[in-house]
């Protein structure tokens, strides 16, 4: 009885000393699930929460905005021009060349803008949280120092198919029917299409030909397919992209084609519509 008793406690001891091999694989499985579950929340709250850093940037940048138009009889400074760049709000193209400090270095461009004295001394207002783009000089990858450009407009008209009916906005009076609530200064651009610091809205086919419509630059959409704007009020919005073609996949190292006819496209419609006004 009592050898009995024994091997029965050995074998009730060994029956609880850890789990079966199923056990641990239903485990594995319920935690896989749990992750699958959760992952995907938290990307999306990431998503969130560089949107909400990327608006806060966006209305600092535009204060700045405001502050030098205050400081030069409402006179705004220009998105771009060919006949010298003292007026542009700041220069340097982007691209992913090592040797061109444009991309890497705040000393270049920034910190020699229009709107640096106004900024705080803070370069990171210059681009969305959520653009990742660098380049590797010598060795060492360095995230490029912008995303934001300037809505065209101010400053500079693109030159072909009927825009010579809209305005080119010189000062905040200028703005009328939409105001400036109505009127969008900055935007994130896409990393693969971004080169100097003006976004070409093309207003052909406005308002009443949508099947002219085209994209000479391709805003971002780095918040869940939504990007990135402030208005001439001072209020940043994110505005979700409705068509496919405004959100091509993005091909790290490539360049995006640019300047490319997309008809009816209702993102296209929606920046036109906030762009300018007709003279």
């Amino acid at each position: 009885m009592k050898t009995a008793r024994n091997g029965k406690s050995r074998q009730r001891a060994g029956a609880c000393g850890g789990f079966t091999l199923i056990e641990l694989l239903v485990v594995i499985a319920i935690i896989a699930i749990l992750a699958g579950m959760l992952l995907p929340a938290l990307t999306r709250a990431k998503t969130k929460g560089q949107g909400i850093l990327c608006l806060s940037n966006f209305r600092q940048l535009t204060l700045a905005w405001h502050m030098y138009n205050g400081d030069n009889r409402d006179t705004t400074p220009w998105s771009w021009t060919d006949v010298g760049s003292q007026r542009m709000w700041v220069t340097g193209d982007l691209d992913f060349a090592p040797a061109n400090r444009s991309n890497w270095d705040v000393e270049k461009d920034i910190k020699t803008s229009l709107l640096w004295p106004y900024c705080g001394n803070s370069t990171g207002i210059w681009k969305c949280p959520a653009d990742l783009s660098a380049v590797t000089v010598n060795g060492v990858l360095r995230p490029r120092v912008r995303s934001m450009s300037m809505n065209n407009w101010f400053g500079y008209a693109w030159p072909t198919g009927g825009n010579e009916l809209f305005r080119v906005l010189y000062k905040v009076s200028d703005m009328t029917d939409p105001g400036p609530a109505g009127i969008f200064v900055m935007l994130d651009e896409r990393e693969d299409g971004i080169n100097d610091a003006c976004f070409c809205v093309d207003m052909a086919g406005y308002p009443g030909q949508p099947n002219r419509a085209s994209i000479i630059d391709y805003p971002a959409s780095y918040h869940n397919s939504a990007g990135g704007f402030s208005f001439a009020d001072g209020h940043a919005e994110i505005k979700r992209w409705r068509d496919s073609r405004t959100m091509p996949k993005l091909k790290k190292g490539q360049p995006l084609p640019l300047n490319v006819p997309s008809a009816n496209n209702a993102d296209v419609i929606w920046m036109q519509a906030r762009a300018t006004v007709r003279k």
